[in-house]
């Protein structure tokens, strides 16, 4: 899979952000992925992002591409020879876009799963609702502008959840092979974050009983960036191999 460069515009990204007890994401997470802590609890979410323009570098931006997209996310640690790598694993993706489902881990990392999309925004109000055609993704989040993250977050600052989102560009998502992971990077042109109050969250990933038990996961906080410049840039797969050794693949 050789990915040329994408760019486009963010024209609405959401991140609803859950504290989960680490032994409960430790129980989804494939290796070679361990839970990433802060204030010792494990941070993980769902991204919800309008994409427009998207297109590769020669491509003028009124024959780019829009659609929008939802990500489950779990903020991450991993090894690859010896040294630590942090970003996100991805256990699915979800888009309005047939084109993205058609290409999605063929010409472009990352599987996607078609959904149908309900979104209304406006006068600092959001609400985005999702039900996949396969009937395993419910979303709906109601939120509003914001002042600051709420008392409980685990981030003792906005600034300090800014950056931790930034650092963790790097995703892997998970695709029909066992221990083989599509490697996606976001590279933005700048980077600024608002807080938002969320009134509802409906997640039937995070909701799952039988994913997460009762207790162990909370809200945490929901950030807003909007009218972002940003590329798209492939990484190789990251490959498990049978002896438990993790390692770049530069195979398809």
């Amino acid at each position: 899979m050789q990915l040329p460069v994408i760019h486009g515009l963010i024209d609405r990204r959401i991140l609803v952000n859950f504290q989960v007890r680490p032994d409960a994401l430790a129980r989804v997470l494939p290796e070679p992925f361990r839970p990433q802590l802060v204030g010792g609890a494990g941070i993980a979410g769902i991204c919800l992002i309008r994409l427009a323009q998207m297109r590769p570098r020669l491509v003028p931006k009124w024959l780019g591409m829009g659609s929008e997209n939802a990500a489950h996310r779990i903020a991450v640690e991993w090894d690859v020879d010896g040294e630590r790598q942090q970003g996100v694993y991805i256990p699915r993706r979800d888009t309005s876009s047939r084109f993205n489902v058609a290409v999605g881990g063929r010409l472009f990392p990352g599987f996607h799963h078609h959904a149908r999309f309900q979104v209304r925004e406006g006068n600092g109000q959001y609400r985005v609702g999702l039900d996949s055609d396969d009937g395993l993704t419910h979303l709906v989040i109601e939120a509003r502008a914001a002042e600051r993250l709420p008392a409980a977050s685990s981030f003792a600052s906005l600034e300090e959840a800014s950056e931790f989102f930034r650092r963790g560009c790097l995703g892997y998502s998970a695709t029909p092979e066992c221990g083989v992971f599509d490697g996606l990077e976001l590279r933005s042109a700048t980077w600024s974050v608002e807080p938002l109050a969320v009134e509802r969250v409906e997640s039937s990933f995070f909701d799952d009983p039988r994913r997460f038990p009762p207790g162990s996961v909370r809200f945490d906080s929901a950030l807003l960036m909007r009218r972002v410049e940003h590329q798209w840039h492939g990484h190789h797969p990251l490959a498990v191999s049978a002896f438990g050794r993790t390692e770049l693949s530069t195979h398809a």
